[in-house]
């Protein structure tokens, strides 16, 4: 396999969906590359994470700037380390519309519900108190709207009767790291040809 991808992840916490993008191209070949990681926040421990992997790394504290400043020094960095696509895996902050623009139909995200239900934050406390019998999550395109990006692919995770927020969580955790890396190398096989094409729906 030749040309592959280059993907910035975009991070602010632990990294746990980073570190599965990596694993996941680390045990056969690809379709994309890991160019860049970049955060919001220099203590996040996925910086380190990523530095373990040998992954390059880009931070820079957003406090005391104003959204649109930040993210042309982010901008910067990923057209720097060559980055072709973005994911977001765990990036806690609104990205500006001139930024989503300039990545149109190339930022990526992970959102722990079956979209178009539960955008936002609190996914999993809402879905238990609405009753419902299935979760899961989404990987989407990201649009200036919030979570209203098309989804490209979703997984299922069935609430058990005891479950709480933080235990299904944990499962629906569980799920992203499967679904994510085989969306975005999906994404960007479909990329390289010059076609994105949306996966039937559940497929991983």
């Amino acid at each position: 396999m030749v040309d592959r991808v280059p993907v910035g992840v975009l991070v602010s916490g632990r990294g746990t969906n980073m570190i599965a993008l990596s694993e996941y191209k680390r045990r056969e070949p690809r379709w994309y590359d890991l160019a860049l990681v970049a955060s919001n926040v220099p203590e996040a421990r996925a910086l380190v994470a990523a530095k373990r992997l040998n992954i390059p790394t880009w931070t820079r504290s957003h406090k005391g700037m104003a959204r649109e400043d930040f993210d042309a020094l982010l901008d910067d960095a990923l057209r720097a380390a060559g980055c072709e696509v973005v994911a977001l895996a765990g990036y806690m902050r609104l990205l500006s519309p001139g930024f989503v623009r300039a990545w149109q139909g190339r930022i990526l995200n992970i959102h722990p519900s079956l979209l178009p239900a539960y955008k936002g934050l609190d996914t999993h406390r809402r879905a238990l108190e609405a009753g419902e019998i299935v979760a899961g999550c989404s990987v989407h395109l990201v649009t200036d709207e919030l979570d209203e990006g098309p989804v490209l692919s979703r997984a299922e995770v069935r609430i058990r009767p005891r479950d709480t927020a933080e235990s299904l969580a944990a499962r629906v955790l569980e799920e992203e790291h499967k679904l994510y890396p085989a969306a975005l190398d999906y994404f960007c096989s479909r990329l390289r040809p010059g076609r994105i094409e949306v996966l039937p729906e559940g497929e991983k």
